[in-house]
């Protein structure tokens, strides 16, 4: 599920210090020995590299990547050597602070993110910025948004497979009278998104479109006067539909006029070492295009070979 190559024999991180550190020396930048290196490093090696680097040299190695890489090259090279956790919490802190109810980056990490994984968003958070994620969040959001996402960025979900059958039955029909009388933010329904295990959310659209007919994600289509509905379509699809979701994100960021690069830099850093195969397999059955055309097509320079290289596709 992972597109991230490693090599059979890593050098050992002492040798990647160094590397990068001559990469930064004289009067221009390696980039290619950067990308050579880190993207083709997993999130324990990448982790040693800046514990070495900053023992070796003392000095971050995120500042001096800071210092020499610029644009959209600079933005994916950082974000991906970050900790999964501390490039979360970056991300929250950033859709936090710039929020509009069309940004779905809460809830996309709110609901893709493992149980535990969350956890540790929320550590990080508290460690990088001093503050929490959820007062942050209860700050800059209002009404309705703030009514799902608070309690989405406070989830602790079960994440075994058991579902309760009859329980989906019931919630399937809650859903269905709360959707049909569009009262799309009733507490039931963000108690059910919110607190409901993955499985049992599964569980329930299917009895939702075995019982009333329609996949739940086309009736939540139906009301495009609702400035809600996108970000509690988003939350349905995170839950549920994690692949499709990413690959529509990618989709849109490619394909409008002018790349949406953060969208983009957000996803492949994001899913490279989750399951951005399924999304990149996805996104070629669907726009008939493999993901890494698209993106030689749509961008250019270090930050379209970081980008085909953590996708897989080095040799494309």
């Amino acid at each position: 599920m992972s597109t991230l190559i490693v090599p059979p024999h890593v050098p050992s991180v002492a040798e990647d210090c160094e590397q990068l550190h001559k990469a930064f020396e004289g009067w221009g930048t390696n980039e290619r020995l950067i990308i050579s290196i880190l993207a083709h490093r997993n999130a324990g090696q990448r982790k040693a590299i800046r514990h070495a680097y900053a023992e070796t040299y003392g000095k971050d190695l995120l500042k001096d990547l800071d210092k020499e890489l610029s644009s959209d090259f600079e933005r994916l090279v950082l974000l991906w050597t970050l900790d999964p956790p501390e490039r979360d919490a970056v991300l929250t802190d950033e859709a936090t602070k710039k929020w509009t109810k069309s940004n779905q980056v809460l809830v996309e990490i709110a609901c893709t993110r493992p149980s535990k994984g969350l956890i540790l968003v929320r550590e990080a958070y508290h460690s990088r910025f001093k503050r929490s994620l959820e007062e942050d969040v209860a700050y800059h959001t209002t009404g309705d948004f703030r009514k799902l996402l608070l309690p989405l960025v406070s989830s602790y979900r079960y994440e075994g497979d058991e579902v309760n059958l009859r329980l989906a039955k019931s919630e399937a029909k809650i859903l269905h009278e709360k959707i049909k009388g569009k009262h799309y933010s009733d507490d039931d329904v963000i108690r059910i998104v919110a607190t409901r295990s993955k499985a049992q959310v599964n569980a329930t659209l299917n009895e939702y479109k075995n019982e009333f007919g329609n996949d739940i994600i086309k009736d939540l289509e139906h009301d495009d006067d609702n400035e809600f509905l996108p970000i509690l379509k988003a939350t349905f699809e995170c839950l549920v539909y994690p692949e499709n979701y990413f690959e529509k994100v990618l989709r849109e960021a490619i394909n409008k006029r002018g790349t949406d690069e953060g969208a983009l830099t957000r996803v492949v850093a994001t899913r490279a070492e989750v399951d951005l195969k399924i999304i990149k397999d996805l996104y070629h059955k669907r726009n008939s295009v493999p993901l890494h055309r698209a993106i030689v097509k749509d961008t250019h320079g270090d930050y379209e070979k970081m980008l085909v290289a953590l996708i897989g596709e080095d040799d494309a």
